[in-house]
Parts: C-alpha cells; structure tokens; sequence
C-alpha cells in the first residue's frame, strides 16, 4: 500500500474521531440554535452558488457552469426552505397514547461523486446538521479541490452560529483506501453514498447503515394522447440540463406509432439531431469504452463535443443527438445510461408496448431509478406507474427536474433510493428523516392485567379450569321460565271431561274451604268458607299484583312456580297451601 493511501486511511481515522467528538455538543443543541446554525449555511450557499458552480465546472470538466449554478441554488435554497420547520430536537409528534422523539445518528460519512460535487456537498451537509448529526465528507478524486471549498465556506459560517469546529470535515486526500476506512469505522453511524455501483455497493457491504442509489437509465414514453410540443421541450430541456449529469435525466425516448412523425419534427425544430444508422455506429463506439462500460471520457460533455470525438459533423446549435434503437441490452449501445446529451429512439404501438419497452430498458440497467410519461390520460399515467419497476414516475415534467423534487412536490433531494429494484434499502428521496432515529414513548391504551374474578381449579391441580359463561340472573332465569311455560300451556289440549259419577246414597256435607284469592276483613270473618280450587300457575308478575293488593294465593303440591315467583312469594309470604 503506498504512501498516499496510509495518509488518507490515518486521515480518515482521525476524522471520524474528531466528528464523534464534536457530536457530543451537536447532540445537545436545541431547536432554534440548530436553526439558525442551518440558515447561515444556506445564505453562505446561495451567496457562493455561481463561484462554486464554476469551480466544479472547471475542475471535472463535466456540464455547465450556469447550470451548476442552478443546482447549487436549489440545494442550498429549495433544499433548507422545504424543510426549515422540520422538528428535529426532542419531542416531533405527540398523539396522546405515542410521543415521538427524535434522536441524532452521529458521525454521517458522507461520499460525494464528481458529477453534482458542490451541489450534492451543499445538500448533504444541510440535511446533517438538520437532524443534529456531524459529517466527514470523502470527496471524488477528480472534484475534491471544489468539495473542499463548499464544505469550507458552510463550514466557516456555521462555525461563526456556534457549531464545533469538528462539526463538518472535508478529508483532502482522496483514496478508495480512506474512503472504506472512513465508512467502516467503528464509530461511523451511517453512510450517504452517492456515486458509481461499485463504491453504493462498498457501502452497503461496511457493515454500517446506509443509504446508497444506483444508475439511473431513465426512459421516458411519449404516449398519442400528449401535448407533443411540450413533451419533447420537456425531454430536452432534462437531458441538456448540465449535459445530463443528473442520474434521472431522460436516456431513452419510446414514441407511440401515431405521432412518431410529429415528435421527430419537433426534435428537429428544437435542436435535437437524429443520426443515420453508420453515425450512429460511429458514436456508438465512443459511448463505450471495450469492455462495454459507459466511457467516463464523453459523461456530462455536449452533444457537439461527442459528435467530434467521433467524427461526426453535427448542425451548429445541436443540442442533442438521438439515434433509432433496435432493441435493448449488451448489443445496443444506445439502450444503456450515457450520462450526456444522447438518447435512444424507439417507436412502439400503444401504452402496453410503449410501458413493457419502458420496463424493458429499466431492468437493463436503472431498476429501481425513475421513469417518465407524457400523456392526457391520467388513468393510463396510473397504469403506466404501476407496472414501472421504479420509485419515482414523473408525469409530463423533465424528469430530471420532477425526481429531484425541482418541478414536482416530491421531496428535494440530491440522493435518490432505489428502492428493493436497485439493492437499496429505501425508495425514498433521502432526507434529513433517514438521518434520525425515532423513539416512542408508547402509554398503555389497552390493559394486559385487568381485575378479573377467581377461576375454579379443576381436579385440584392447581390448574385453571376451562372459562364458564356467565351466570344468568334470576329475572333472566325467571323470564326464560315463563316463557317456555306460557308457550307450552297454550299448546296442551283441553283435557276431556270425565263422564260423571253415580250420585252418592248419602251426600256428604263440602269441606271447609276459602276462595283463591281471599280478603280477609272484619266482615267477612265470621262468614261461611267457600269452596275453591288451587290455582295452575303463578308467575312473578302474579305475585306482585297479590303483595299490591294484599291477597293471598292458594297453591297445592301441583301448582307450577317460576323461580322468580317462588323467591318472591315466599319472602312476602303471599302462598297459602291447600
């Protein structure tokens, strides 16, 4: 291992440790300090977005500097203003039975690539601090005297609002070495990766919580039903944008049938050069390098500087080139992601084709990234959406522009998940949300040990006998009686009549008898008994309207009692028995 990869692994180490220990402070900060904190930094973005942009411009060669520029803006501006009023320090939400508190990560080692250096840098250092996190910073080789400079002014300023020096590290040697000690150290507590598929994966394989994104290749469809003009204006103005540098630039066109002619006319009118089938052979070459990988040489270059690489002649003001695709995979150049002013042409019948060709360029490569349509049809949009295998499906907008959050209400964000599709472990738009943890305070809503009544043993084993349903009440015991009663005594028959009996020789005086229902007064007690017969049935209801009325009633060993009537004639001793 040479020298310079032992600087940038002790590098790294002292890094991390240093931004662990500036944590502690950060950790402590409360709201409006974090705030404030976050706010310079913003305005110190804005103010230096054009110098930066021109550094980055200058140092990678890549893209523009003017729309550099415009990058920076946005992640220093639509960035913080999108989530200035996000709770970050203490309790976020309290619903009554949850509160929610939201607490740092620590140390965020954060991997910025060549392509968006000082935007990306802006963004994530914004969203770190944010959430109360530090950040070490690993710039691309290729960028890092740019990086450096970002991290620097938002640094100073931050510093001048009351944040640790140690806060915000930009390492200045560069090595794959420094980088791996940097995201496996032990006191690293997540990864922000943002580059080539070989360093997301490096990432995810740390060890260590992380968020990394894959390769875009977005294609985008061009469904009858769409605003011709402003979807093609829509698709170059994203493909063009910083030579395309943004992994959700549109990389290949699929036309429904119907308006092919209509959509290359407007290609044409709108600086877009369609190749002959051996130029488009000969650019082909350049896209890629012989192992069949995208030639890092002609990323984020214009359309006029690929054409002379391979020399071809192109109209003055060509803004882009476009060339008839066969098909898609290993043997069609142009079906892969190019990262510049280049895109695949295909022409389809109808919104199934279109989708599946859809579909089929994004499992090539960019599984997982975005996807694009432009159409009248909302209903075929939601279709269209449901079969992508993508995270984010951006509707007649750039779709650079609407995946980033520019033109769309997505969230802005300079670091696209990928979802399951891309090996990522979220599909969102990273934000300062995945940079905490969420604790919750959770108050019982439904009791584990509520007052319960004894439960009888079985067999005397100590054990729970089985649950018995509960007890019917008298009334309820009673009502069920009188019920069954009442319903079987109007279904008996009437018995027969008995034939009747021989008179006796001698009559025999009638016994002494009361009537069912006797009062008893002062009058009446010396008078002669009536003969009476005992009643059938009593029901509980009788046995009140006796007690109201003082009365007695007479019953005999035949007489049918509901339970009810029985407790209740008993306790006011109504019953008399003959």
């Amino acid at each position: 291992m040479g020298d310079k990869d032992l600087i940038a692994q002790q590098e790294a180490r002292d890094a991390v440790e240093a931004a662990s220990f500036a944590f502690q402070s950060v950790a402590k900060l409360d709201q409006a300090k974090i705030d404030e904190i976050c706010e310079a930094m913003s305005r110190v973005a804005l103010a230096e977005s054009a110098r930066l942009g021109k550094l980055a411009n200058e140092e990678t060669g890549f893209g523009k500097a003017e729309d550099k520029r415009e990058k920076n803006r946005f992640a220093a501006e639509d960035v913080w203003n999108y989530f200035r009023d996000l709770k970050t320090v203490g309790v976020v939400n309290d619903s009554g039975s949850i509160v929610e508190i939201a607490s740092p990560r620590g140390v965020v080692a954060a991997i910025i690539p060549s392509t968006n250096p000082t935007s990306t840098a802006i963004y994530k250092i914004i969203i770190a601090i944010k959430s109360r996190n530090t950040i070490v910073l690993s710039p691309h080789p290729s960028a890092a005297g740019c990086i450096a400079e970002t991290a620097r002014v938002m640094r100073d300023a931050a510093i001048k609002s009351g944040l640790p020096a140690d806060a915000i590290i930009c390492l200045s040697t560069s090595t794959i070495e420094g980088t791996e000690t940097l995201m496996k150290h032990r006191k690293t507590a997540v990864i922000l990766a943002t580059g080539g598929t070989g360093l997301v994966r490096a990432a995810y394989s740390s060890g260590k919580p992380a968020f990394g994104v894959g390769p875009g290749n977005v294609p985008v469809f061009i469904e009858r039903s769409a605003n011709i003009e402003k979807a093609v204006t829509d698709i170059l103005t994203g493909t063009c944008f910083d030579n395309g540098t943004i992994c959700a630039s549109e990389q290949s066109v699929v036309v429904d049938a119907p308006i092919e002619n209509q959509v290359r006319d407007q290609f044409k009118q709108q600086g877009g050069h369609f190749l002959n089938s051996s130029e488009a052979d000969a650019i082909a070459k350049v896209l890629l390098t012989p192992q069949r990988t995208l030639n890092a040489a002609i990323v984020g270059k214009s359309a006029a500087f690929i054409a002379n690489v391979a020399g071809i002649s192109v109209p003055d003001g060509t803004r882009c080139l476009l060339a008839d695709c066969a098909g898609v995979g290993r043997d069609f150049p142009w079906s892969i992601e190019k990262l510049s002013p280049t895109l695949a042409f295909f022409v389809v019948d109808g919104v199934q084709q279109g989708a599946d060709r859809c579909q089929e360029i994004l499992q090539f490569g960019g599984m997982g990234h975005t996807a694009g349509l432009h159409t009248e049809d909302r209903a075929a949009a939601i279709n269209y959406g449901k079969q992508m295998p993508a995270a984010r499906v951006i509707i007649n907008s750039p779709t650079t522009h609407g995946a980033i959050g520019f033109s769309t209400d997505l969230p802005p964000s300079m670091t696209l998940g990928c979802g399951s599709w891309g090996g990522n472990v979220t599909s969102d738009n990273i934000s300062p949300l995945h940079l905490m943890d969420i604790k919750r305070v959770a108050f019982e809503t439904r009791p584990v040990n509520a007052p319960r009544k004894a439960v009888a043993t079985r067999n005397g084993d100590n054990q729970p006998a089985a649950p018995q349903a509960p007890k019917p009440s008298r009334e309820q015991i009673a009502a069920i009686v009188d019920s069954f009663l009442s319903k079987k005594l109007a279904e008996t028959p009437a018995p027969a009549p008995e034939p009747p009996k021989p008179e006796p020789l001698k009559p025999e005086p009638a016994p002494a008898v009361t009537t069912v229902v006797h009062n008893i007064t002062p009058e009446n007690a010396v008078q002669k008994p009536v003969p009476i017969t005992p009643v059938d049935f009593v029901s509980e209801d009788d046995v009140r309207r006796a007690v109201d009325a003082g009365q007695k009633i007479y019953i005999s060993k035949k007489t049918i009692l509901t339970p009810s009537a029985r407790d209740l004639g008993e306790e006011k001793e109504v019953f008399a028995k003959i």
